[in-house]
């Protein structure tokens, strides 16, 4: 029996320990033990962004988003299947040509009859999509939930959880968020007391994103200076050459790859061919798959610091030997296990593992 217990010690060590030092942002063994106990039963009411209480009467069993953010959630949050229509901005997700279109011809414009034509249970919008929308929505007999605005990486976290909680998938959606906030954390451990490097997002066209863009806020989260933002420039809008050539970025980041302008042949970056391609899906989007790029960006601008930050040690008792010396002596030896893991930076790390591992042990337990 000691050595189950001994086995349980150890395995709820290796599964619940972050990959990286998470810090107070990071889960923790209580947050896997709430995400276990929290209350995933239907019927839940939520006030979403347009002030309408929604009640979703039963775990919906077919789903429609009306943004890629909303269905690359669902995606991570292990919603996937129960997903029935998406628009056309999703379809670089797994499986989403499989799904209904649901989009118009506009940017952000859906198609009233195509939704309900494909009878859901719930409907995800994400807050781009007009109010007038969403009521003609409710108006044909659809739950709809609108999303506000998310700003920030913490915004992201709230959203995957409601999302998890109002499609029934709370687990996978807690999951999803420990995994963002282990990389997060390693990151935030990584550029810490580390130098900025000057950094440009370069668009074609010649713009780029300033500040109040999840762009800006990604360089920065990755220990970057966004040169642009330092520029005086909000938004997305155009950049001269001259304000690039001035500010002298070290690193250009693309959003597809291509060679650096020749105007911006002058920078540091062009001279030392430094520059980096990020996927556009991930760095547009408000939902899970923005940690990707943040991570990307601190193993680029500081290698060698986010490989010291992507590992842990941790040491654990692993057997105890007592023996008597020729003068009647006790002495005590303990034998440690000092093991050194890399986090994989992949989703999937976290509460479900944990309860794999846990009934192992009970396994082992009964035959002991």
């Amino acid at each position: 029996m000691k050595r189950a217990t001994l086995l349980a010690t150890i395995l709820v060590v290796a599964v619940l320990s972050p990959a990286g030092a998470l810090g107070t942002a990071g889960a923790t063994a209580t947050d896997a033990t709430n995400a276990m106990e929290q209350d995933c039963t239907f019927p839940v009411t939520k006030t979403d962004a347009t002030g309408t209480e929604v009640t979703v009467d039963a775990e919906p069993q077919r789903i429609v988003t009306l943004s890629p953010s909303a269905a690359q959630t669902a995606w991570e949050i292990g919603a996937k299947d129960k997903v029935v229509g998406v628009t056309k901005y999703a379809t670089y997700l797994d499986g989403a040509e499989s799904k209904a279109n649901v989009s118009g011809s506009g940017m952000t414009t859906v198609v009233r009859e195509k939704v309900v034509a494909q009878n859901p249970d719930l409907v995800l919008a994400p807050n781009i999509i007009p109010d007038q929308t969403v009521r003609k929505l409710r108006e044909a007999g659809l739950t709809v939930y609108k999303f506000g605005e998310a700003t920030s990486v913490e915004d992201i976290y709230a959203k995957t959880t409601l999302t998890g909680r109002l499609t029934g998938e709370c687990a996978g959606a807690n999951e999803t968020v420990d995994w963002m906030k282990d990389r997060v954390s390693t990151v935030e451990q990584a550029v810490e007391g580390q130098d900025s490097p000057r950094v440009l997002y370069s668009m074609r066209g010649g713009y780029t994103a300033g500040e109040g863009t999840f762009i800006n806020k990604i360089i920065e989260a990755a220990g970057g200076t966004n040169v642009a933002a330092e520029a005086g420039i909000s938004g997305y809008k155009s950049i001269s050459k001259e304000v690039v050539v001035e500010r002298n970025p070290q690193w250009i980041v693309f959003d597809s790859d291509r060679p650096v302008p020749d105007e911006y042949g002058a920078t540091a970056a062009a001279k030392d061919d430094q520059t980096v391609v990020l996927d556009r899906n991930y760095v547009n989007q408000p939902a899970p798959r923005i940690v990707l790029p943040i991570t990307k960006l601190a193993k680029t601008f500081h290698p060698e610091a986010y490989e010291r930050a992507n590992v842990t040690t941790t040491t654990t008792a692993t057997s105890t030997a007592t023996s008597t010396t020729d003068r009647g002596e006790t002495s005590t030896t303990t034998t440690t296990t000092t093991t050194t893991v890399e986090s994989s930076g992949q989703p999937g790390f976290g509460v479900g593992v944990a309860a794999v591992a846990l009934a192992a042990v009970a396994l082992l337990a009964r035959r002991e």
